[in-house]
């Protein structure tokens, strides 16, 4: 059994649309935390199954777009230093800093290699030790445990020639500042379920109890979607605000405890810079002192420097489910995948991205702003 196509099921899929169709009574309005499911609502058209009264917006649930364009900036600075060698996921390469990409520091000499892991720019290091190698650590909750494992892995090993550029950020938090931002107009969530896989339930009904939002953990396939919606809107329309696991054969309402063990012996919680929205207290995690030789931002001393972003890009708007592609003047246009004026339109989980690929990029589509 693949546990895929029974998750893409056209005869459930109908079924559930209808029912979240009889159940709706009112208009509501739902974000999707996470790019994953964004391209799945978008790819699929779930969005177009339900109730027109009912909008699906996205949130900022895309590392790679919320990555501050500073971060980018240090990774470039680092990858044309004389010696070392910067490691990245793939989708870092083509994001926008304030001046070139990553892709373009390679091609002027930079050594930068593509990964698909943390432990592999640990190998590197040990096959390179007369060199720095530096690995770009971006993600959610999700990826945080492999990156604190390479850090436990070079520290046992001895490895001294490593070293993390970090920009995890953390999805509780930048649910707490869309609820609290004058112009939301959020009702309820999807939750990530990857992220709720490693950290659990625990930090959503707080957040549920304060805002009065129902939270559901939402899988990533149709079928989850829908039925994560179905279960959101049930509780709206009753007036409930509860956080369910619909998400359950992969979530344990206390997560994976050991991969938060893990995490919690390397990173410490601390602010971070959100591309597109600004600083949110206490939403990312940075290398503890413990470890500090493999923080590369204090090793280098990379200095902070002001965020900026192209005039043009309304990413931050789309980031807080403000704003849909469509509504920004230059989708499609002026900023293309090829030629991208924001990182949601880089990413392989942003929502720029999905409408481009998905829809057609001229059309006409209802806006989210009230």
């Amino acid at each position: 059994m693949k546990f895929v196509d029974e998750y893409r099921d056209a005869v459930l899929v109908r079924k559930l649309a209808d029912s979240i169709a009889k159940i709706t009574t009112r208009p509501w309005t739902i974000m999707e935390i996470c790019g994953g499911q964004t391209h799945a609502i978008v790819k699929f058209g779930l969005d177009e199954l339900l109730p027109r009264v009912i909008s699906l917006v996205h949130g900022p649930g895309c590392p790679v777009c919320v990555t501050p364009a500073e971060l980018i900036d240090h990774a470039v600075e680092l990858a044309l230093r004389p010696g070392l060698i910067l490691c990245s996921f793939g989708d870092m390469l083509r994001v926008p800093g304030r001046t070139i990409d990553l892709l373009t520091a390679k091609a002027r000499g930079g050594d930068v290699r593509t990964v698909y892991s943390p432990l592999d720019a640990v190998a590197i290091a040990q096959a390179n030790p007369t060199r720095e190698v530096v690995f770009f650590a971006v993600g959610f909750e999700t990826t945080a445990p492999a990156n604190a494992m390479a850090v436990l892995r070079a520290h046992h090993d001895g490895v001294r020639n490593f070293a993390l550029l970090t920009s995890h950020v953390l999805v509780p938090p930048a649910m707490r500042a869309i609820l609290g931002a004058p112009d939301n107009r959020v009702q309820g969530f999807l939750a990530a379920g990857h992220v709720c896989t490693v950290m659990g339930l625990g930090e959503y009904a707080p957040i549920a109890r304060e805002f009065h939002v129902p939270i559901v953990v939402t899988g990533f396939e149709p079928v989850d979607i829908l039925e994560g919606l179905h279960r959101c809107i049930l509780q709206l329309e009753a007036g409930r605000a509860e956080v369910e696991n619909a998400y359950a054969r992969a979530v344990r309402d206390d997560g994976n405890p050991h991969a938060r063990r893990v995490v919690e012996k390397v990173f410490e919680v601390a602010d971070r810079n959100w591309r597109g929205i600004g600083v949110i207290p206490r939403s990312g995690f940075e290398v503890r002192a413990t470890y500090g030789h493999y923080d590369a931002a204090k090793r280098f001393q990379l200095s902070p420097a002001p965020e900026a972003v192209a005039n043009e890009c309304i990413s931050g708007a789309i980031l807080r489910g403000v704003k849909k592609p469509h509504d920004c003047p230059a989708f499609g246009t002026l900023c293309t995948p090829e030629h991208p004026l924001g990182a949601p339109m880089v990413s392989s989980e942003g929502a720029c991205a999905a409408y481009y690929r998905y829809r057609n990029r001229m059309a006409s589509a209802p806006t989210a702003t009230p």
